[in-house]
């Protein structure tokens, strides 16, 4: 099942190509909210008492990526409906083309639509250009905004994770609100409890532990009955995604940084020699228990091979296991289970995080009830209801992680609950902003395939430090 970004050529392609002007006048910008109201912003003209019935008669258009979440609001849109008066068209798109038309969309200015599914890494992408409203004015005011919205409620670190200056390598959690956290995976191992039962494995609890437990179960689980069987899925193409879950993860665990910043200037760390020995060593552990076709290997195989008893262990997005863990759907149903992974040397479960999120088009021309429908489907009641009724997991809020109900469903997943409870307050983005990142990030995951492939680690980052210097900050 499709649950988050991979391969993202043509976005790269459209995105360079869409962006690089408005990029290079608007690095730093701030903007409000209509394109001619200067720095003002249009939360500005939704005065008096809240009402959700104020857009009465409005049609707002979204554009959602195929995704279980899209699934989840699609069946309870009659609600939103009933609630507003406020009716919502949309287009989904597969998610191999959904960010080119997002992009050539956001673009061009027109406003085909007025709010869309967006990662919190785009915000990166299509945040300095203008393209996005900024919520927080939408947020602060109480005429826009219910009490029953409660802001609160979110888990501080992911509406942080959206929410950014414009200035590259500038932390997070500062400046506009450029987009609401929706659902989100936090990234951890997922295991087949059989061949961990067989053989007398534990959780790995570091990553000396979890290299020698991946080659472990490559070498003994066939002659245990597991036939084909390797140690650990890990991403392996050459696609930004290779990085951000297990590897980033792993890598921030190890206290390594993407980049350094001084006076906004960025400085790329991954050729620090503490870099280059981490990235040895993972090499190393997917040699030894990794599958033989990794530098292929997207979440999907990854998921899948998890689900299809191939692999031992899965360091991944938490979804990824969840959708083949759960009843009946995949030969590895009811054998899996969920762990933290290994910590850092000081003990670290530092995390990195993929989050959906919802965002408003700068250029729309109906603001107030797009914020109406943000509000609504980033609200406690469509939430839970989609986390307890579909599969909407990760839950953004803490309200619905809380619920009795939706503690109920997962309870059958061993480990689920415990683990996403040990790392939620530690999971964050862990790359330095800035609006290279799919370039660079890909381009990192070009250089952990030749190191794979045997090339010197330390030449090898080297490189890319010296190729990425000329091309962020």
């Amino acid at each position: 099942m499709d649950t988050h970004v991979h391969d993202r050529r043509r976005f790269l392609a459209l995105a360079a190509g869409a962006a690089a002007a408005p990029l290079l006048t608007a690095c730093g910008a701030g903007f409000g909210g209509d394109e001619d109201k200067g720095d003002g912003s249009a939360a500005d003209d939704v005065t008096g008492s809240f009402d959700w019935k104020r857009e009465k008669g409005t049609t707002v258009k979204a554009l959602l990526n195929k995704h279980p979440y899209t699934d989840a609001l699609i069946a309870d849109l009659k609600s939103f409906t009933e609630k507003t008066g406020i009716e919502v068209e949309y287009d989904v798109f597969p998610e191999d083309n959904y960010f080119d038309k997002l992009t050539v969309d956001l673009s061009s200015g027109r406003a085909s639509y007025d709010v869309f599914m967006l990662g919190a890494y785009m915000v990166w992408q299509y945040g300095p250009p203008n393209w996005l409203e900024d919520l927080g004015p939408w947020m602060r005011n109480s005429s826009a905004t219910g009490a029953e919205w409660d802001q609160a409620d979110f888990f501080p670190n992911l509406l942080q994770a959206d929410q950014w200056s414009l200035k590259a390598g500038a932390p997070l959690g500062k400046g506009g609100q450029y987009a609401l956290p929706w659902g989100w995976e936090t990234n951890v191992v997922a295991y087949n409890t059989d061949v961990f039962r067989t053989l007398g494995l534990r959780p790995a609890e570091s990553f000396d532990e979890l290299t020698e437990l991946a080659g472990t179960i490559k070498r003994k689980a066939p002659d245990a009955g597991f036939d084909g069987m390797y140690g650990i899925a890990v991403r392996g193409s050459r696609s930004w995604a290779t990085i951000h879950p297990g590897f980033m993860t792993m890598y921030a665990r190890n206290g390594l940084k993407d980049f350094t910043v001084d006076g906004g200037k960025l400085t790329p760390a991954m050729n620090s020699p503490e870099a280059v020995a981490f990235t040895e060593d993972w090499a190393r552990m997917v040699k030894q228990g990794g599958p033989p076709s990794w530098t292929s290997y997207t979440w999907y195989q990854c998921s899948s091979d998890l689900g299809a008893k191939k692999a031992g262990m899965l360091f991944d997005a938490d979804t990824a296991a969840y959708f083949q863990a759960v009843k009946g759907a995949s030969p590895a149903s009811g054998k899996i289970a969920f762990h933290p992974g290994p910590k850092g040397p000081d003990g670290s479960l530092a995390t990195n995080m993929w989050i959906w999120s919802l965002g408003m088009n700068a250029k729309s021309k109906k603001k107030s009830a797009s914020w109406l429908f943000l509000q609504w489907a980033t609200g406690k009641e469509h939430l839970r209801r989609s986390a307890i009724t579909h599969n909407h997991i990760d839950p953004v809020r803490k309200s619905v992680a809380n619920d009795a109900a939706y503690k109920d469903k997962m309870r059958h997943l061993p480990g689920f609950l415990e683990t996403f409870e040990t790392v939620v307050d530690q999971t964050k983005i862990q790359f330095t902003p800035q609006a290279q990142f799919f370039d660079a990030t890909t381009s990192w995951a070009a250089a952990l395939q030749e190191i794979y492939g045997g090339k010197g680690a330390k030449s090898v980052l080297d490189g890319l430090a010296d190729d990425l210097a000329g091309k962020v900050g």
